[in-house]
């Protein structure tokens, strides 16, 4: 059984057999097309976060000068600073789409990087929402694998390069940031500057019945008392270091297995024996024609037909909620670039907004190490002798470049261009 492929007007699941083949062949699509073709986007409403995991090809710098971290500064300032199209009206400032790349300097994993889930764990396979939704198995492992994870993910805090965008933002250069990652950082390093979370957050649960939101701390303690064995392993791996360590080397060598959202996989270890509590509201009102239960000590029963907590996270699988969707569209359209970093576009959702953007012929940039998704796209009609304004693909680490950019920017000066330039011609060319 299968979760259907869009949500009901009440956003709860409703399961159906035939969504099966449906998803299996969705998902084949786009494993097999670095851009989807234009049917596709047909059957994507509402919008769904889908990985995808095919190799990205390595990145091609534009400009040329852009191989240094001078001369990716000089572009980016030149990008950042170039007078709006006439042709359409905006608001003359900068979009950033921002990805998972940008929170690896914060000790958290990524997904296609050197030290990504999909580069060192090849076997990794992330928790299908119609999965969470239809089985209380499943449910079970992720909410275990889930409350080992919280810990880092907690006391983890933004890095240099999302107080750097807050900074942009101060400096006028930012009208909104799209980010796709749920770790909360953005809102927290810059509550000023406009947060848009496409991908919603993890700092909430959210129930799937009444939709009312619960402190995932919060969550945590209740977990906590619901599985006292659990709790005393999660003790011993703290007291160990296994979990405080960032070096993924290391914590492989510990046999643990740790992925982005917080997720922490202990090979060997069962899964069957975690305990969830209900949604709080559902329990004391359960909605019509449902039933909460819980045992003695208060964990959900699998007799009960409502109260499902899950992450305020748009799971894989499903669908981004329509105000979400319009106001990441809003945000493109009125902006007069777009900025992507430390982002593969690998899930359509993000892809799309970049998409839509060189649609409306808007300058694209990236700042990104590692391939991006269907990047020739973006980038095949710029020369590689430009100066930036009309687009930049560079290379470089987010927490040494945006600050520098900042600090570039608020200098005003545009600096000499490295005559280092180990330029890479662009495979489509």
């Amino acid at each position: 059984m299968r979760v259907q492929n869009e949500r009901s007007e009440t956003n709860q699941c409703r399961v159906t057999t035939s969504g099966n083949l449906l998803s299996l062949w969705l998902s084949n699509i786009f494993v097999q097309y670095a851009t989807p073709p234009s049917l596709w986007e047909c059957f994507l409403m509402p919008l769904m976060r889908i990985p995808y995991t095919a190799p990205l090809p390595s990145p091609t710098i534009i400009p040329a000068s852009a191989s240094t971290l001078s001369g990716a500064l000089t572009a980016l300032s030149d990008f950042l600073t170039a007078a709006p199209s006439t042709n359409r009206q905006s608001n003359g400032k900068t979009v950033i789409l921002s990805g998972a790349g940008i929170s690896v300097a914060s000790g958290l994993a990524d997904y296609r990087g050197s030290n990504g889930t999909y580069t060192l764990n090849k076997t990794y396979r992330p928790i299908y929402f119609h999965e969470f939704c239809a089985n209380h198995e499943a449910r079970k492992r992720y909410w275990a694998r889930s409350y080992l994870g919280w810990t880092n993910l907690h006391k983890s805090r933004p890095n240099k390069a999302h107080y750097a965008v807050g900074q942009l933002g101060d400096l006028g250069r930012i009208s909104t940031v799209v980010t796709q990652n749920v770790d909360s950082f953005h809102p927290m390093a810059h509550p000023t500057l406009r947060t848009l979370e496409l991908h919603g957050y993890l700092r909430s649960t959210v129930c799937l019945s009444c939709r009312t939101e619960y402190s995932r701390e919060n969550f945590q303690k209740d977990l906590s008392d619901l599985n006292p064995a659990w709790s005393a392993f999660l003790a011993e791996m703290l007291e160990s270091g296994a979990l405080s360590t960032e070096n993924p080397e290391e914590r492989r060598r510990r046999g643990l297995k740790t992925n982005p959202d917080g997720d922490v996989d202990v090979p060997g270890v069962e899964y069957g024996t975690f305990r969830y509590p209900a949604c709080p509201v559902c329990l004391n009102s359960p909605p019509d024609g449902t039933r909460v239960e819980q045992d003695t000590d208060g964990a959900w029963l699998p007799s009960s037909t409502a109260g499902i907590l899950k992450p305020a996270v748009i799971m894989f699988g499903e669908s981004i909620p329509n105000p979400v969707k319009v106001a990441v569209e809003e945000a493109v359209d009125e902006a007069s670039r777009i900025l992507v970093l430390g982002s593969s576009l690998a899930t359509y959702s993000a892809w799309r907004l970049v998409k839509r953007a060189k649609e409306q012929g808007m300058p694209i940039g990236v700042l990104n190490i590692g391939g991006v998704r269907g990047e020739e796209q973006f980038f095949s009609s710029l020369p590689s002798d430009g100066s930036g304004k009309e687009g930049v693909r560079c290379s470089q680490p987010l927490e040494e470049a945006l600050p520098a950019l900042v600090e570039r920017l608020m200098q005003g000066t545009s600096l000499p261009v490295s005559n280092d330039r180990s330029f890479q011609p662009a495979p489509w060319r």
